[in-house]
């Protein structure tokens, strides 16, 4: 089997239902962000295993797994087995987020994204995760209804990748910039 079909060609798809598509829809733009955010976690659980940053990567390791499963969902045919996000993951995220806030003392300033490399990295990872949430409202509002941890899911992993960001400031030592008007 070959990787490329030639159906993509003009725009259009094959869906996992069968249908043919088109490559416009919602659903396609959700599945792309949430792709391009596991690449970016991908990319931030690399920068913080090089530098031993344990609680960092302990955190996002089950991240990766997760997302593909939230891909999964959106492409489910109906009658199948459903694929569905473990019920505790927003309890799980909510956890380590409260953990990070007690560690780091509340935020009383608006931050830059900046400071350490990971920072930036996960910072970037957060703004493309508002993005696929963005891109899954879209899809639950006019095609596609999602499972209903899908979005509490989504929303507090932003949150989490911006507590990580400040974390990983703070394991390296680095400034955080505050924004000042």
């Amino acid at each position: 089997m070959s990787i490329y079909t030639k159906v993509g060609d003009q725009g259009s798809m094959r869906f996992p239902d069968g249908r043919l598509g088109r490559k416009s829809e919602p659903v396609v733009a959700a599945w792309g962000s949430l792709d391009e955010l596991n690449s970016h976690v991908g990319l931030c659980l690399c920068e913080a295993s090089a530098r031993g940053f344990v609680e960092i990567v302990d955190a996002l390791s089950p991240i990766q797994g997760q997302i593909m499963t939230v891909s999964a969902m959106l492409m489910q045919v109906p009658g199948k087995t459903p694929i569905q996000l473990d019920n505790t993951a927003v309890g799980r995220l909510e956890n380590i987020i409260d953990d990070i806030d007690a560690a780091l003392g509340p935020l009383k300033n608006f931050i830059v994204p900046g400071g350490s490399e990971l920072a930036c990295r996960l910072h970037v990872a957060r703004t493309v995760c508002r993005r696929a949430e963005r891109d899954l409202v879209a899809t639950n509002d006019h095609q596609h209804p999602l499972e209903p941890a899908t979005l509490p899911f989504i929303n507090r992993l932003s949150d989490l990748l911006f507590n990580l960001a400040r974390l990983a400031n703070h394991q390296s030592g680095a400034n955080e910039p505050m924004w000042t008007p």
